[in-house]
């Protein structure tokens, strides 16, 4: 309905303007970039542990798989401690891709996954993945698996159960390739609202756009980057951006290269509440981390998610150049032998990344929006 959606794309736009967002209430024509992502997706080879652990980026992914089990153990937690004794814990893993969350559920002691993902072959590798993980614990989560387009589609027509209810929805590092468009987003946030139960919780990481758009500014041209990731803007999209619809780039060695959306978080906070979702945290990944490392320190290191300065036994992931904070920190504490750190250039692109957790609240419950 275009009218109802220039209605809310009015309303929306009223959201203050922290990185030139346009109040254009015209939304973005399907350009078919859902395709594109897919079969970048299909096309990533499943290459193992051993191929992972000699990566370039080899710590920038361990520290990203760190914050989200962070984030996963944060709100699993409060689920699980608010549960009545006995009661299963249902989750949705949506954009799954290939599974790299399952050891978080089953770690996790929930009940039931519903996997989906717009990549097919993703999909199938998260079932592998699954049944391998099944035949080494006698005790693991049922599962089900859904290849879809969740900004597309409705998913609860795909569930085996319809009824189900969610305590728990979660979305990594993929949330914003719904930002595409303003029926996207909506068809995105009523997948995440329709199944989860009140009082349950829908967390990500996204991208931080005026972080984004801060450093494309900076640079004065219509890229940025360093040797590991760069993000190109289409010179043709002109300031104030607009609120769905504002294509960039994302190229990240060995891993992503496609076209990614900025989320204007105001916009997004305004929609989530209009599906009964309200916003009860958000941290940059460098703020996460700092609330968190105590609580994570066992972890960050059993994860590897910091390279040890001056490495022991092994070779810097970057060039010296990439660790001058490091030799930094050793001038001002000449009593420490040994740090865990991120190269400078995993650091720029972990920073630009932020996490979230909505709640969902009762019906008929208002949700005043904060987020200027």
């Amino acid at each position: 309905n275009n009218a109802s959606n220039s209605e809310q794309l009015t309303s929306l736009s009223q959201s203050s303007n922290k990185y030139g967002q346009s109040d254009s209430n015209e939304e973005a024509k399907d350009t078919g970039n859902s395709s594109i992502v897919e079969n970048h997706y299909n096309s990533i080879e499943e290459k193992g542990l051993g191929h992972r652990n000699q990566s370039t980026i080899l710590y920038l992914r361990n520290f990203n798989n760190w914050v989200k089990s962070m984030l996963i153990d944060e709100y699993l937690s409060t689920v699980t401690a608010n549960k009545k004794q006995g009661m299963p814990i249902k989750v949705l893993d949506l954009c799954c891709g290939k599974g790299g969350d399952l050891f978080k559920w089953k770690k996790g002691n929930v009940n039931h996954v519903v996997c989906a993902d717009i990549a097919g072959n993703a999909v199938a590798d998260c079932q592998k993945r699954y049944e391998d993980l099944k035949i080494k614990n006698k005790y693991m989560f049922t599962a089900e698996f859904i290849v879809a387009d969740c900004t597309r589609v409705l998913l609860r027509t795909k569930y085996k159960d319809p009824t189900i209810l969610f305590d728990l929805v979660s979305c990594q590092f993929s949330f914003h390739y719904c930002f595409e468009s303003l029926t996207q987003a909506e068809t995105m946030l009523h997948n995440i609202s329709d199944c989860l139960r009140p009082g349950g919780y829908f967390i990500g990481t996204i991208p931080n756009a005026v972080d984004i758009v801060g450093r494309k500014r900076k640079a004065k041209k219509n890229w940025f980057g360093n040797r590991v990731f760069t993000i190109t803007f289409e010179e043709d999209l002109p300031e104030p951006y607009p609120l769905f619809g504002a294509k960039y780039n994302f190229h990240l060695h060995e891993v992503v290269d496609c076209p990614e959306y900025l989320v204007h978080f105001p916009t997004l906070e305004r929609l989530a509440a209009k599906f009964g979702l309200k916003l009860i945290k958000r941290a940059r990944f460098q703020n996460y981390y700092e609330e968190m490392k105590r609580k994570g320190e066992s972890l960050l290191q059993h994860m590897s998610a910091l390279e040890t300065y001056p490495p022991v036994n092994s070779k810097l992931a970057g060039p010296r150049s990439d660790y001058t904070d490091a030799k930094e920190y050793f001038r001002e504490y000449p009593g420490q032998k040994l740090i865990g750190t991120l190269s400078k250039s995993e650091w720029e692109v972990c920073t630009i990344y932020t996490m979230f957790a909505f709640q969902k609240v009762n019906p008929g419950e208002t949700i005043k929006v904060k987020s200027k």
